[in-house]
């Protein structure tokens, strides 16, 4: 099946209701693996931050890592799941090339963390309760690199390479209920999920959650059915998909596909779906057509985990404030819109913003610069905007220089360049470039002075009460001083020349 084979998304939700399940990995920020002491730190060489228990040796035995299972629960608990008093590790049995031991260390039936919900905020402001079944421990597999193809898959590689360093880094899988009800809003309830979500394991601390690094992953469960009938389609599973922009094409694309194949009479194969990012895509990958049998039996050679409650306790008073709660708060302080605050959640500049109004800037022009024309250079540039060559620190530093009547906001915008572009901070810029505002009273007086000599008919106008022509006048002593003149006073020094009342 293309693209172009797929129904109209609108005449697909008027036969079918969609059901969804989504499936997030979201990788600890831990300093060792999940079972082992070695290292868990990105781009090491292939193959070095490996032991006898993390490539499965015989005679190996491994040891839980204590703060990927305080992570988990802090999860557990944000999610307002109930934490188990008595879970245990369990062998997920399955032959894959980048899993060395052949088995998975995971959990099955009995999850560290169950039963909880995630209330999420679509863009016009309703609010959806996502149900979650589990969130549970694991290990990572390791990495297969296959060389020689078109693709980069292993269809028409020559060879593959393996490099186990990410083998036993501790992962999070969180699983939702089945999503029912959200109707055409799917796709948008996904991605309003997902970034939560993400938003979420930001704010406790346990991972970066950067989607692009692969340190958070969403499988995409999907299926339709008819509208009033309440046993669900067979579903396909879009898997890893890393962004939020794809998770929510991955939704549409899947729903129209369905809608394509039920319609033609045949029947939805219950398969795994890659996801292509030129054209929001998805294709066939392995076929699901029974619920596998991965012979799952208790590890062995790990002891059941059975969390305190005293501990549970305190780790939940030590919760930081949760991001939805926290952007309620920003949004009255900063007295926007849920529009706007949708804006500054979607570019990524809540903590931003917060960072340089912590710095000193007033929150209004911490929005407004880096909204503008960070933002502006953001997409121009495509880096994102908390990887900006600029800190928070010295935005903040160039508001107090347009507060101090040092710059205008002409000159700010050139400060800004100049720091991106890494001549120094906004001082530094402000030196080299002599971009302060001339203030010089006999320099403006001067300035004014050749505009009025230069444009005598316009002075004319304004002596004879067209005060709004003193714009032309302001322009040209503007130009004359470089943009570096201070507007304001250079139009009450031409309206006090030519003897006007402002």
């Amino acid at each position: 099946m293309t693209v172009t084979d797929l129904v109209p998304y609108e005449d697909a939700l008027a036969t079918y209701d969609p059901v969804m399940g989504l499936e997030v990995h979201v990788e600890l920020g831990t300093k060792t693996k999940m079972f082992c002491g070695c290292s868990t730190e990105l781009g090491a060489e292939p193959n070095s931050q490996t032991c006898p228990t993390c490539l499965g040796m015989p005679g190996s035995l491994p040891v839980v890592n204590a703060i990927g299972v305080e992570s988990a629960i802090k999860i557990g608990l944000a999610l307002n799941c109930e934490i188990a008093e008595w879970c245990r590790f369990a062998r997920k049995n399955y032959f894959y090339p980048d899993m060395p031991k052949n088995f998975q260390t995971s959990q099955y039936d009995e999850p560290i963390a169950f039963d909880g919900y995630l209330d999420v905020q679509l863009e016009d402001g309703e609010t959806f309760r996502v149900q979650i079944e589990r969130a549970h421990m694991e290990e990572d597999t390791g990495k297969s690199l296959h060389v020689g193809g078109a693709t980069g898959r292993i269809h028409g590689a020559s060879h593959s390479l393996l490099d186990y360093n990410r083998a036993g880094i501790p992962l999070i899988e969180i699983v939702t209920k089945p999503i029912e009800g959200a109707g055409a809003r799917a796709p948008e309830v996904a991605k309003a999920y997902v970034a939560e979500l993400r938003e979420l394991i930001k704010a406790l601390g346990v991972s970066e959650a950067r989607m692009e690094q692969g340190q958070m992953r969403c499988d995409v469960n999907l299926s339709l059915r008819p509208h009033g009938t309440e046993t669900f389609g067979t579903r396909s599973e879009t898997k890893n998909v890393n962004s939020l922009r794809s998770v929510e094409r991955a939704a549409r694309y899947e729903i129209q596909r369905h809608a394509a194949v039920l319609n033609s009479g045949a029947k939805v194969v219950q398969e795994t779906r890659h996801f292509h990012e030129e054209d929001g895509s998805t294709t066939a990958g392995r076929i699901k057509d029974n619920a596998e049998d991965y012979r799952y039996f208790p590890e062995p050679d790990l002891v059941p985990v059975a969390p305190a409650r005293d501990w549970v306790e305190e780790l939940s008073k030590g919760l930081p404030e949760l991001p939805r709660v926290r952007r309620n708060r920003l949004r009255e302080e900063w007295d926007v819109s849920e529009f706007d605050m949708q804006s500054i959640l979607n570019a990524g500049a809540v903590d931003l913003i917060v960072a340089t109004t912590e710095a000193g800037a007033p929150s209004d022009q911490a929005r407004k610069w880096w909204m503008g024309e960070l933002a502006r250079h953001s997409n121009e540039t495509g880096v994102a905007l908390d990887e900006l060559a600029i800190t928070p620190a010295q935005v903040a530093r160039v508001t107090e220089l347009v507060a101090s009547g040092d710059l205008n906001d002409k000159l700010a915008r050139q400060v800004i360049e100049g720091v991106l572009a890494g001549e120094g901070d906004p001082d530094a810029v402000v030196e080299k470039r002599g971009l302060k505002v001339v203030s010089d009273e006999g320099a403006l007086g001067a300035a004014v002075d050749e505009a009025i000599a230069a444009n005598a008919a316009v002075a004319d106008k304004i002596r004879g009460g067209k005060v709004a022509a003193a714009g032309a006048l302001v322009g040209a002593v503007m130009k004359a001083t470089r943009g570096q003149a201070d507007a304001a006073r250079v139009r009450e020094l031409i309206l006090e020349k030519l003897g006007v009342e402002g």
